[in-house]
């Protein structure tokens, strides 16, 4: 070989490992980011507001569920601070939200889902649509109200039960549901609020108008919620959450094997979330150890027995939950 092929040739070679290096390293810096967005895409964020309420994010989407926030005192029941509270309600008086309280809380939303339509659910969800501009997803009785209270027609999805919904960065099936079994199983309401429906609304005012759950699918989650102590065997058989936030107050005990039968149907899932076991009408601060005995501890036993694979994390109110597959 000639002396300047030669330097050619070596020119070439040393090229190549350079390239063959770049590359390398251009791979383990692709291969970082693709581990990041990975963890990223993965990572779900769930803060409890109380009752069956929850702030659930991703690097996308923020949705809220049942933002009920204002925690009213309404009658007889344990006694907190004077400061706490600024009057003690009845049902028969018009519903004011706490918007100090709910401004130091929530700051954004794209979408809300209302479970069904009663005060503990729906109440502050009026006033959060209007400040964040978020679309609300919920019956007809839901949206009635929220049309009483000025939120526009473009911003409410009004549904019967069966859709299932993809948007931009996540979809949502909509579970139809039955409400928790009330006074010893003699709960039942089929009221309908009319069109000429006026704001504000008195707390009882704020009825059912149909149950539903949720199957959310987001960031490479699945998750199911529920918006009171029962459910509709057939329609949640199959659905695979690895989520579950399973309503645990005491009207569970008046259905068949409640938890036993929730494990199974949703095939036993990774989390499972308590939710609805708290008292809602002591403000946020306030113990909720009595709640945590009495309904949250044999709820976690139920679980070990029937699902001894799943983990129950058992949620605090304003914390955050990470969940990571």
């Amino acid at each position: 070989m000639r002396l300047g092929e030669f330097v050619k040739a070596k020119k070439q070679s040393t090229a190549s490992r350079r390239f063959g290096r770049w590359m390398q390293l251009s791979l383990l810096i692709w291969t970082g980011f693709f581990q990041l967005d990975a963890q990223s895409i993965d990572s779900l964020s769930m803060t409890y507001l109380g009752t069956a309420g929850w702030i659930v994010e991703d690097q996308e989407t923020t949705i809220l569920i049942d933002p009920y926030i204002s925690r009213l005192k309404l009658g007889r029941g344990p006694s907190i601070s004077p400061n706490d509270v600024r009057r003690i309600y009845s049902r028969t008086d018009y519903f004011e939200s706490d918007t100090a309280l709910i401004n130091s809380i929530i700051s954004k939303a794209d979408y809300i889902l209302v479970h069904h339509s009663h005060f503990d659910h729906l109440s502050d969800v009026p006033y959060i649509a209007k400040k964040t501009g978020a679309k609300v997803i919920g019956s007809e009785t839901t949206c009635r109200i929220l049309a009483a209270y000025g939120i526009p027609e473009e911003k409410l999805f009004r549904i019967k039960g069966g859709e299932d919904y993809q948007f931009e960065h996540f979809s949502v099936r909509v579970v139809p549901s039955l409400h928790s079994a009330l006074n010893q199983k003699l709960y039942f309401d089929a009221r309908v609020l009319p069109d000429t429906l006026r704001a504000p609304l008195k707390i009882s005012e704020f009825i059912e108008g149909g149950s539903f759950m949720y199957f959310l699918r987001l960031s490479s989650h699945k998750i199911l919620t529920m918006g009171s102590m029962n459910f509709i065997e057939r329609e949640i058989a199959g659905l695979k959450p690895d989520i579950l936030c399973a309503g645990v107050n005491f009207s569970r005990n008046e259905i068949f094997k409640y938890t036993e039968r929730l494990m199974k149907l949703t095939h036993y899932p990774k989390w499972v979330v308590p939710v609805h076991w708290d008292n809602f009408r002591i403000p946020y601060g306030y113990s909720q150890d009595r709640a945590l005995e009495l309904k949250v501890g044999p709820f976690i036993e139920e679980v070990k027995y029937a699902s001894p694979t799943s983990k129950v994390v058992v949620p605090t109110h304003l914390e955050e939950i990470i969940f990571r597959n």
